[in-house]
């Protein structure tokens, strides 16, 4: 039997953005038809929810240290390069549902891209991490999207620029840095996260927010699916891959 969820990776309101003028959507809360799937899960048992999150970008710019901040709360000093992907599952509970973030930790060397991009089929969110105080990560930022999406279905997929090492940028370089990934944010739109893996600056919002808003994507597919409007017609939200071949997909809906 699974231990129950940490304290701080229960979600009962649905996270800010880091900027609204960089973000998937400025709402509030979490969409109303999702609050109401929750409540009828929370007195009908539910399987566990799943979302891929693969974890893209150069060498070096502090992708393994932002996993690992979040998941274990501490910075390696002792920088050692990812060969192939690594893997790590973090538990949520969001709006009393059980989900969990399977979160891929790919290469950034060039030897190593082959063997990486097998993993980046079927995510629900896509993070692409550049370092803030490199602008040639941020410019090689678009050319890591383009190899995951290739795997993968725009339509369905959440996508987060992330800038790293937010600590070593003096304010005036931020500034400029944060300007370019904004506009490169409402290009590819992505939203937008400056962060310190360091520190911890932002790191925790920011992997909440992934986590809400791809639990929210999730249950909306899911009710889309099913064909439901309303709360009685709401069916088990369940793991996506296990509910493809037991629902066919309904048009109009939502």
């Amino acid at each position: 039997m699974l231990p129950p969820v940490k304290k701080d990776r229960i979600i009962t309101h649905l996270p800010k953005c880091f900027s609204p003028n960089a973000a998937l959507h400025t709402k509030d809360g979490f969409h109303p038809q999702v609050r109401a799937a929750c409540q009828v899960q929370k007195t009908d048992g539910v399987s566990f929810n799943i979302a891929k999150v693969i974890v893209v970008g150069d060498v070096s710019v502090g992708k393994t240290c932002l996993i690992s901040r979040f998941c274990r709360g501490a910075f390696d000093r002792n920088y050692k390069a990812t060969i192939g992907v690594d893997f790590e599952m973090e538990r949520f509970e969001v709006l009393g549902v059980p989900f969990s973030l399977q979160l891929w930790d790919t290469a950034g060397q060039e030897r190593f891209k082959c063997i990486a991009s097998t993993y980046y089929r079927g995510a629900q969110a896509i993070m692409v991490v550049f370092d803030l105080s490199s602008v040639n990560s941020l410019a090689h930022a678009r050319e890591w999207l383009e190899d995951a999406m290739k795997e993968n279905d725009p339509s369905s997929v959440l996508l987060f620029l992330v800038g790293t090492k937010k600590d070593l940028s003096s304010p005036d370089q931020l500034a400029e840095t944060e300007q370019e990934a904004i506009r490169l944010s409402e290009e590819i739109k992505a939203e937008y996260w400056a962060v310190s893996a360091k520190s911890g600056d932002g790191v925790r919002n920011l992997f909440l927010r992934v986590a809400s808003l791809t639990f929210e994507a999730n249950v909306l597919a899911e009710l889309e699916r099913s064909g439901s409007r309303h709360v009685k017609d709401i069916i088990r939200i369940t793991d996506s891959s296990e509910t493809n071949h037991k629902q066919k997909k309904k048009a109009n809906c939502c």
